[in-house]
């Protein structure tokens, strides 16, 4: 065999060796740690490195710390997976079970008054009045009641705005909306914080329990369902169950609420945070159920109701009929903070708590 086709031979082989050995490189290669953890999972005694090191990052298994020379909460985390997992479940549960329950109670109250109708003052009006709240007590209700619908309405758009408002505002639109919802948010609850421990304190004495009154009242779900109305005090069970909704949900919402309006004072990581903002839904949707009920029976479900917030007076036979043990006190000079006499803004007055005439109505 001649000398030049031996060389061609070699050069061929040579060519075929690094073609293989290219393939070799770069596909058995990378395929080599995944065969080495299968047979590891197999043994029990191998890992693969890259993965282990992946499910490290991700915090899979295991809280996993890095290092930097930047100090602060969570700067020594690569990837946060509970950030993810919070997610999830704002918008895959937390949102939609939360209209789920609004919706619900919007529907019961549509349907009892379709049912059920305003309830009427039985014996007519009167045309007497009797004081039921001092002017502190009306200012110190509507600023709250005006701050709570203001931060209602506005985490209701922060929450749900996306699946509403866009298709409306379009998603300008709602970019703006959002914004300023978040800045009455945020803003508003330092009102909200500053006056819920004033009501708190203005209201306890007269929404405290009293076992005997109240229980008969439960039982009888206020006559709201039907039977005979329920003896009942100045504020009768139900309104102090609203009261105790209100403030104890007031105080978990302002103080949930801090956190999230100061994270570098409060929060010791993100966990804080998210755990923070699932309390601080839950509650706020929870408050927000027992003020459609209360607003319901304040205004379009009891008649006579709301006059007693906004002059501070009410019809001496709605008084009778929904709070006929405080009536009773009132005309015996007993009733809690009818003693000193105040003019009625209708035109009438009280004196020692009993009703004095006014023209007719």
């Amino acid at each position: 065999m001649s000398n030049n086709k031996q060389s061609r031979i070699r050069h061929h082989r040579m060519v075929v060796f690094s073609l293989l050995s290219l393939v070799v490189l770069t596909l058995v290669l990378p395929l080599i740690p995944y065969a080495i953890a299968e047979l590891g999972e197999t043994a029990g005694n191998v890992a693969n490195p890259g993965t282990e090191y992946w499910r490290d990052v991700r915090q899979r298994d295991r809280i996993v710390t890095g290092t930097t020379q930047v100090r602060g909460v969570d700067t020594d985390v690569l990837i946060n997976v509970t950030g993810e997992e919070w997610r999830q479940f704002r918008m895959g549960q937390l949102a939609p079970y939360g209209a789920i329950v609004l919706g619900v109670m919007v529907g019961i109250l549509v349907v009892y008054y379709l049912v059920r109708g305003k309830i009427r003052i039985e014996a007519g009006r009167s045309g007497e009045r009797v004081r039921r709240y001092t002017s502190a007590e009306m200012t110190v209700h509507w600023i709250l009641a005006i701050t709570f619908v203001l931060l209602a309405l506005s985490g209701l758009i922060l929450i749900y705005g996306r699946w509403v408002l866009i298709p409306l505002l379009g998603d300008a639109g709602f970019s703006a909306t959002a914004t300023a919802s978040k800045v009455i948010h945020n803003y508003g609850g330092l009102l909200f914080a500053a006056i819920v421990p004033v009501a708190f304190f203005l209201y306890l004495k007269d929404s405290l329990f009293n076992l005997k009154v109240d229980a008969k009242w439960f039982l009888r779900a206020g006559g709201y369902l039907g039977g005979e109305e329920p003896s009942a005090e100045k504020v009768n069970a139900g309104q102090k169950a609203w009261y105790w909704v209100a403030m104890l949900g007031g105080f978990v919402l302002v103080a949930s609420g801090l956190v999230l309006d100061f994270p570098n004072i409060f929060q010791q990581g993100r966990e804080w945070l998210q755990g923070a903002h699932v309390i601080h839904t839950i509650v706020a949707i929870g408050v927000i159920v027992f003020f459609f009920v209360h607003l319901y029976l304040a205004t379009i479900g009891v008649e006579g109701a709301l006059e007693s917030i906004t002059s501070g007076h009410v019809d001496a036979n709605w008084a009778k009929q929904h709070h006929d043990l405080w009536y009773k006190e009132l005309q015996t000079g007993q009733g809690g903070g009818s003693a000193s006499e105040e003019p009625s803004m209708s035109g009438g007055s009280h004196a020692g708590g009993v009703a004095s005439p006014i023209a007719k109505d």
